[in-house]
């Protein structure tokens, strides 16, 4: 639910599972066959997962990180791991690199260039996000939502950014 203001955009879990069924439906549609699905970690995991378990190829890993200071609200440096973690040796062929959003665009356009010029067993790369906002410096390939007055998502699993197991503990002790 985007709020008045523009600002803002709760998604539920429902209707977070629904972007990543709508990608794979485009994703699909376009006719491109694909070998392997590498995932930004944190925030193409789970979009990742599900879209390799929809299109059964193997899920890659690759570690990300910006978004660290206030609950994971304030962009900083970009890290970018030297590995990718995939199940079948070298990752190679036909890419899909699947994040959840082109924010700024410059993580996607940043790992893409280190991929062309690191990897070259990739033969093909395309790029898959469920949110594109409207400052994004990168248009991927595959994309859900535009959203031209760049809210801040909400995301349902946000809430963990902030827990720590003795919440956990408070909350289920008995």
């Amino acid at each position: 639910m985007l709020t008045e203001d523009g600002k803002h955009l709760y998604v539920s879990y429902d209707e977070y599972h629904n972007l990543i069924e709508k990608l794979a439906i485009k994703i699909h549609q376009s006719g491109w066959k694909f070998d392997t699905i590498l995932c930004l970690a944190r925030g193409g995991m789970r979009p990742g997962d599900i879209l390799s378990r929809i299109f059964d190829v193997p899920l890659a890993i690759m570690s990300t990180s910006s978004y660290r200071a206030e609950a994971g609200t304030l962009q900083g440096n970009l890290d970018i791991a030297r590995f990718i973690t995939t199940p079948k040796g070298e990752i190679a062929g036909k890419v899909l690199l699947v994040d959840d959003l082109a924010d700024t665009g410059h993580t996607l356009i940043k790992v893409i260039d280190q991929l062309k010029n690191n990897y070259a067993p990739i033969t093909e790369l395309r790029s898959a996000v469920l949110w594109t906002k409207g400052v994004s410096a990168f248009q991927a390939d595959y994309s859900v939502e535009h959203l031209p007055t760049n809210p801040w998502i909400h995301q349902p699993f946000e809430g963990y950014d902030s827990t720590r197991v003795e919440n956990l503990i408070t909350k289920w002790s008995v």
